[in-house]
């Protein structure tokens, strides 16, 4: 992966504005819609995601792409989550306290999905492929080839720990670790299943339909109760997380529930006003009125034809900024009109007349 900053354009110190606005200048070029390169676009979505999170831009800046893939809690880089991750990763062996004595449940799953604006705007299902744990069809979970209950296991006598000595340069450390046999369960079926092995549960390939609520954000995680990795001997299983990642649009740019848009008007129309059709983030023709008079940078507002909230409620406006087409060609009538008006108006023409100067804008 190439350096993020410098697929971005910016400097190691730029400030999230920074970012963000390099972001959407590299998506608006890169995007496949708009006859841009699909590879680069993830590229800059892939430096944006990661350097407009300031916890992972730290963790990057330190210790490089590699080191934005730790914990997704905040943990770090190298996945460990305290000093009893350190101490089990040196001797295998864990400093908790009891066993639950109870079957482990299935962990949680996490996939990602992509959506596009128009997405956001409606809702949508999204399937995903996961390989997971699934409960056993043959023993139908129970780990058990008679369908029989776990009794106490046997090579920890219950206990679901067992205890070792281990010696080190301080001196002898006892230490428990979850039993291999029961998995810290302190329980084992005495006939296993064949197809899982007593465990009660096989991996899967499966492919899932997730729904993907109206106005979720880039980012979002939606949490599905119970969709994760089945439990061990029918223990309560994990649930799924979807992680939302919304696609840049070629036209619209979002700020919340708002929508932006540049919309191109000739100079007569903006001298005179009238109204204009646009196209809406649905796909249904918008109207908007223009004002007379209505100058480059003004914004004219079509209300309630953004995003709605996320889990309900009303929509966001959508804003188009205006840019005035000047014509660059006109025909001797046109001239002599537009040359009428200008000495109608006392304005100043190309062969005569003094400039004005007045403040430029921040940021011109």
């Amino acid at each position: 992966m190439s350096d993020l900053y410098a697929l971005l354009g910016v400097s190691r110190d730029a400030s999230a504005d920074e970012v963000k606005r390099a972001y959407r200048s590299k998506a608006r070029e890169h995007h496949p819609d708009a006859g841009g390169d699909a590879e680069m676009f993830k590229q800059v979505t892939h430096a944006h995601q990661v350097l407009s999170d300031p916890q992972r831009r730290a963790r990057y800046d330190r210790f490089g792409d590699d080191g934005t893939n730790g914990s997704a809690a905040g943990g770090d880089p190298f996945g460990f989550g305290g000093i009893g991750d350190v101490i089990d990763a040196f001797f295998g062996t864990s400093f908790t306290g009891g066993s639950s004595r109870r079957p482990a449940s299935g962990r949680d799953v996490l996939v990602g999905v992509e959506v596009d604006l128009e997405d956001v705007a409606t809702g949508i299902e999204r399937e995903v492929e996961v390989e997971i744990a699934t409960a056993c069809q043959r023993c139908e979970g129970s780990g058990s080839a008679s369908g029989a209950s776990a009794g106490r296991c046997a090579a920890c006598g219950g206990a679901g720990q067992v205890r070792r000595v281990v010696r080190t340069a301080f001196g002898q450390v006892a230490s428990a670790a979850p039993c291999p046999s029961c998995s810290g369960s302190g329980r084992a079926v005495g006939d296993p299943c064949e197809s899982c092995a007593g465990d009660g549960r096989v991996v899967e390939r499966r492919t899932l339909t997730v729904p993907v609520p109206a106005g979720v954000d880039n980012g979002d995680r939606l949490r599905i109760t119970g969709a994760g990795e089945a439990g061990r001997q029918g223990a309560s299983p994990g649930d799924l997380f979807v992680e939302v990642r919304v696609n840049p649009h070629a036209v619209f740019e979002r700020d919340g529930r708002d929508l932006f848009a540049e919309v191109v008007i000739p100079m007569t129309q903006a001298i005179l006003g009238g109204s204009i059709t646009v196209p809406g983030i649905d796909g249904d023709d918008l109207t908007a009125t223009v004002p007379a008079g209505v100058q480059p940078g003004d914004v004219l507002k079509v209300r309630r034809a953004g995003l709605p909230m996320k889990g309900g409620g009303r929509r966001g406006d959508l804003q188009l900024v205006v840019r005035v087409e000047v014509p660059t060609s006109l025909d001797d009538d046109q001239r002599g009109l537009v040359q009428q008006l200008a000495e109608l108006r006392g304005d100043a023409t190309a062969s005569s007349g003094r400039g004005l100067f007045t403040r430029l804008r921040s940021g011109v």
